[in-house]
């Protein structure tokens, strides 16, 4: 099987096993990370440029702290204005879709990978499955969120820190939790109070009055 027919079958969530052609793809990566992981915290411009060779697209402005982990790499896809803090690790075995304007706490891992759950598959084989993860525009995932294979996160929500994701999150809610679940919709409230009952600055509830 050719190393294309093997990415598309791990594409549409087929068990594959691991090939000396898929090893050394993800070889080619972890030579980028290493690389980027031991660049000069001020050396913005270095970042941004190997940022672009690891991912398949990034916007413009696609800020990573420093360290992070990525699988393949060329199954990622970010959007404008990205942001994700400290120890970001993304398995993209399948294809990761992150929206514009998103951020990204410490420690937020997205994993599309998965095993089979019999054990014997385990045991007898290296067999693995992929589902891809889509995170909408304007997301903020918290610290120490983990999403699980097959995920999709709607525009706007905002996944609580120590969150477990394993289903589907709707657009322009808040959600935490172990799965994590829907806990509200956003409301006008959210426009006079930013958190705790601290009220909103006039300067930010004037540019929410303009949109």
């Amino acid at each position: 099987m050719d190393i294309k027919t093997k990415l598309s079958q791990m594409a549409d969530g087929d068990l594959y096993e691991q090939t000396p052609e898929l090893l050394e793809l993800r070889m080619k990566t972890r030579d980028l990370l290493y690389q980027y992981n031991r660049l000069n915290y001020r050396d913005l411009s270095a970042r941004s440029a190997l940022l672009k060779k690891i991912f398949n697209h990034t916007g413009d402005r696609c800020f990573v702290e420093i360290p992070f982990h990525a699988d393949y790499g060329f199954n990622t896809t970010i959007g404008e204005d990205f942001f994700a803090n400290n120890n970001l690790t993304i398995l993209d075995a399948a294809p990761v879709t992150i929206g514009d304007h998103v951020l990204f706490a410490p420690n937020v891992g997205l994993y599309t990978a998965g095993h089979a759950l019999d054990p014997t598959i385990r045991e007898k084989t290296a067999a693995e499955f992929g589902l891809p993860i889509k995170i909408g525009n304007n997301v903020w995932l918290g610290a120490n969120t983990t999403v699980t294979p097959g995920v999709t996160i709607g525009d706007n929500s905002v996944i609580g820190a120590g969150s477990v994701v394993t289903m589907d999150i709707p657009a322009d809610v808040l959600a935490y939790g172990t799965p994590a679940r829907v806990i509200r919709h956003f409301n006008k409230l959210d426009q006079h109070y930013y958190t705790h009952n601290r009220p909103m600055p006039q300067v930010y509830r004037d540019m929410i009055k303009k949109q």
